[in-house]
């Protein structure tokens, strides 16, 4: 089936009536967490149940929200084929951060603590981390 088709024969069984972006996204938020609640019970079969209404919701959200799903799908698999490669280098009296090979940022480092709470944002961040002597 096409994606397109699919939406709008999503739209037409709809459960609710909005044009209300906010409410299509409350609706769609509301099945994520029940999903949730059910898998951290235990229960699989209902957390996928919950989780295929949650793909009616997104649906609906995108149709409310005039967005092509298509589109949509694209774009996140070329952001997601993007490499956005961060790495942090520790000198001795530094930090520098480079993301793809430019450097974005720097600043300096006087003690262990220092170099203990920029590991930490390294982490945090995703960036590889090097320690230069």
């Amino acid at each position: 089936m096409d994606i397109n088709e699919a939406v709008e024969l999503i739209w037409k069984n709809r459960k609710y009536e909005t044009k209300d972006p906010k409410e299509a996204i409350s609706h769609l938020n509301e099945e994520v967490a029940e999903s949730l609640k059910a898998l951290m019970k235990g229960d699989v079969d209902k957390a996928k149940r919950e989780l295929e209404d949650a793909l009616s919701c997104i649906l609906i959200a995108f149709k409310v929200l005039d967005l092509n799903v298509e589109n949509a799908i694209k774009r996140q698999i070329e952001q997601m084929k993007k490499r956005h490669d961060k790495v942090m280098i520790f000198k001795k009296s530094k930090v520098e951060i480079y993301v793809n090979g430019n450097l974005k940022g720097s600043w300096s480092i006087w003690d262990s603590e220092d170099i203990k709470e920029a590991e930490k944002i390294a982490k945090e961040f995703g960036c590889k981390i090097i320690y230069e002597k």
